[in-house]
């Protein structure tokens, strides 16, 4: 299994992120009242943290940041295949911060989106990790 040859802070990042996406799932399958605004929170969470996971494994040095487009350039440098997850990224960055706050919510349509971009950042990820 992949997960013995990796570093430990990288599988440490990657225990996060399945978290989030678990909570993220778990969230979005209520039926009675579901918050909408934490699936697309948590699945914003999942990308950033395989992000950062993969950043780590390839010896990449990344500020604290949020903006998934912006640690997707620094993970370029090593990984041009990885270009296909700019538009689900860029969709996902948004949920970061002001869908946690008043002011702005979700719906269920962008929730089920951003399951589907997180699910295609996902697994992009894993299989590069060796998690496929």
């Amino acid at each position: 299994m992949a997960w013995c040859f990796m570093k430990t802070e990288t599988t440490e990042w990657i225990v996060k992120a399945e978290g989030d996406w678990a909570t993220a799932g778990r969230e979005a399958a209520i039926t009675d009242n579901p918050n909408h605004d934490a699936v697309c929170f948590h699945c914003q969470q999942c990308a950033e943290k395989y992000l950062k996971a993969r950043l780590i494994e390839d010896g990449i040095t990344f500020p604290k940041s949020h903006d998934l487009a912006a640690l997707l350039e620094l993970l370029l440098s090593k990984r041009s295949d990885l270009e296909a997850l700019r538009a689900p990224l860029a969709r996902l960055t948004e949920f970061a911060v002001g869908y946690r706050y008043p002011g702005v919510s979700s719906t269920e349509e962008l929730a089920r989106e951003a399951v589907e971009d997180c699910r295609t950042v996902r697994d992009a990820l894993r299989i590069g990790l060796g998690l496929g």
